[in-house]
């Protein structure tokens, strides 16, 4: 047993290589992998700031979108049939909830698509 027991033991073999697979019979595939990886991102063309804008207004739509919605019909119902509770509040909050949660939904599906994408690349 070493004397500092902050350091792991690579009994000489790579650290890294056990941190990544686990299993060195594993090394040659991951590295395939990566290198599959690599050469498609190069045969791609970048996604540039544009993307990530696009992305960023496409969420703060579904959201944005399902609030205002709720906002005019609670004021129209406030308006029409004055009561107690505050329609307004209340289907702005219901908005606000349907659009983060139609945005998650949104974003796992984006997700799910590239995890599909660079599951086939390495396969």
């Amino acid at each position: 047993m070493s004397e500092n027991r902050n350091m792991p033991e690579t009994n000489g073999k790579s650290a890294k290589l056990k941190r990544h697979s686990g299993k060195a019979k594993d090394f040659p595939s991951h590295v395939a992998a990566r290198e599959r990886r690599k050469l498609k991102a190069g045969r791609t063309k970048p996604l540039g700031a544009w993307y990530g804008l696009g992305m960023f207004g496409a969420v703060g739509w579904f959201v944005v979108v399902p609030t205002l919605i709720g906002i005019f019909t609670g004021v129209w119902i406030d308006l029409k049939w004055p009561g107690p509770y505050s329609w307004t509040l209340m289907l702005m909050v219901l908005g606000l909830g349907a659009g983060c949660l139609g945005a998650g939904v949104w974003l796992n599906q984006q997700r799910q698509k590239v995890l599909r994408e660079r599951e086939n690349d390495d396969g």
